[in-house]
């Protein structure tokens, strides 16, 4: 079974964190929650689900893990920031392991300069980041690139969760 980090700060998107994580769970994977601080509380912008960081970003190490998802909202800006959470996907991406956004989660992969080359979607709102940060930018509701998985909204959780349930398997 795959060891699977979930970079989280506040104001996250409720859904986008809570149904892949149960999935993966769910299936069996082994889940660990790693947040800018170890044990802070990180609240859902929705306020429908809160969870606790086991692990703070300056205590991850890549080797440790098999993939990350970045959930989106406002967490994955608050999260970009930070040089740790940034050296932990840099060393993902050099790994070759899986690394999963959804919604403003790619905003992580940007400021991590990994998007190169690959295929990515996001949230509307950040598209013309994605295609500066030199992705080649599509309008689906999943998009699999080597070892990258994006999707863009709530709506396109059941395609994410299949395709990095697949990745994993």
């Amino acid at each position: 079974m795959a060891k699977v980090a979930f970079l989280l700060a506040g104001g996250f998107e409720d859904s986008e964190m809570k149904n892949p994580y149960e999935a993966i769970k769910e299936a069996g994977h082994e889940t660990t929650i790693i947040g800018l601080e170890k044990g802070a509380e990180c609240k859902g912008k929705k306020g429908t689900v809160s969870y606790t960081a086991e692990l703070a970003s300056s205590e991850a190490k890549a080797s440790d893990f098999d993939a990350v998802v970045i959930p989106g909202g406002s967490a994955p800006e608050a999260l970009r920031v930070n040089d740790d959470v940034v050296r932990f996907v840099k060393e993902l991406n050099e790994q070759g392991k899986l690394i999963s956004g959804i919604c403003h989660g790619p905003q992580v992969m940007i400021s991590a300069d990994i998007l190169k080359g690959k295929a990515a979607t996001c949230y509307i709102g950040i598209r013309d980041d994605v295609k500066l940060a030199g992705a080649d930018y599509k309008d689906e509701e999943v998009v699999v690139s080597e070892n990258l998985v994006t999707s863009r909204t709530p709506n396109d959780e059941p395609a994410f969760i299949r395709e990095i349930l697949a990745k994993l398997a």
